[in-house]
């Protein structure tokens, strides 16, 4: 009975319950919190319709309030039963579980800051350990090292296209003018972004045949640039797919090894030449 009420048993026991997902307790408490997320989510969501709030202005605010207590309370425990509790504190998830539940008291001094309650649906991401999605589908793993493996040239593409959007812009500021609705260089920046990637809100327009022809040649630009990311990507993904694919065979068993970094087999236990 004293093992039971004991402080450090209590926090083994909540420990396992709130930050592992093995146990039947822990995965129950993950389901019940996401489920808990969503509803919270959609609060936000029917009080920012006009029609809904009026109606259930009261009921939206008192629901708002008692899923942000619960998310506190939830936030303190966690902090009570993680050993580490800076690196709770300061890791994505803690960081997360934190402002999830700042917005609403920020809505007590500052109007409308309770609709930044949204970003507590970035907790839903806690659903891909509860599956153990990240660690075991190797499309997602895949996926993360090409665009590791690519960040160099994806900044390169960036920085290319930041130059020509500059240059252009400036040009257009220089053709067009003021007169029309290219008011300054930042303006028609923004015009030149619009255009290269093919949106197209309409707001600014050139009106001089100079200008059209530039902004012509843009458009088509864009849709070239559009597909050198994509390709980028995907030629990492191919390769990784390659590298992962090749396997090493054992000279003892016979059978084939996944692992190529592997020194011994996985099934015979008997070490691989190399």
């Amino acid at each position: 009975m004293k093992e039971l009420f004991n402080r450090t048993n209590w926090k083994q026991r909540w420990y396992k319950i709130i930050f592992e997902h093995d146990t039947a307790a822990g995965r129950l408490f993950d389901e019940i919190l996401l489920i808990l997320i969503l509803l919270s989510v959609v609060v936000v969501f029917a009080d920012s319709m006009e029609s809904l709030s009026q109606q259930n202005r009261f009921f939206l605010f008192s629901l708002e309030w008692v899923f942000t207590v619960l998310f506190t309370i939830e936030y303190i425990v966690r902090i009570k039963v993680a050993p580490r509790k800076k690196k709770y504190i300061f890791s994505f998830y803690g960081i997360i579980d934190f402002i999830s539940i700042v917005p609403t008291y920020l809505s007590v001094f500052i109007a409308g800051t309770q609709y930044l309650i949204i970003i507590r649906i970035l907790r839903l991401f806690r659903v891909f350990r509860i599956l153990k999605l990240v660690k075991f589908t190797s499309a997602s793993i895949y996926l993360i090292h090409a665009l590791k493996h690519s960040r160099e040239k994806i900044i390169v593409f960036f920085g290319t296209v930041l130059i020509i959007v500059t240059i252009i812009g400036t040009l257009m500021y220089i053709i067009e003018g003021p007169e029309n609705g290219f008011k300054s260089i930042p303006i028609s920046i923004y015009w030149a972004i619009v255009t290269i990637t093919t949106v197209g809100f309409g707001d600014i327009t050139p009106t001089t045949a100079f200008g059209q022809f530039i902004a012509s040649l843009l458009m088509l630009t864009g849709y070239a640039i559009i597909a050198v990311p994509t390709g980028i990507i995907t030629s990492e993904l191919s390769r990784n797919n390659r590298n992962g694919n090749r396997k090493t065979q054992c000279g003892t068993c016979g059978r084939e090894i996944m692992d190529t970094a592997a020194n011994y087999c996985s099934h015979c236990g008997k070490e691989l030449k190399k």
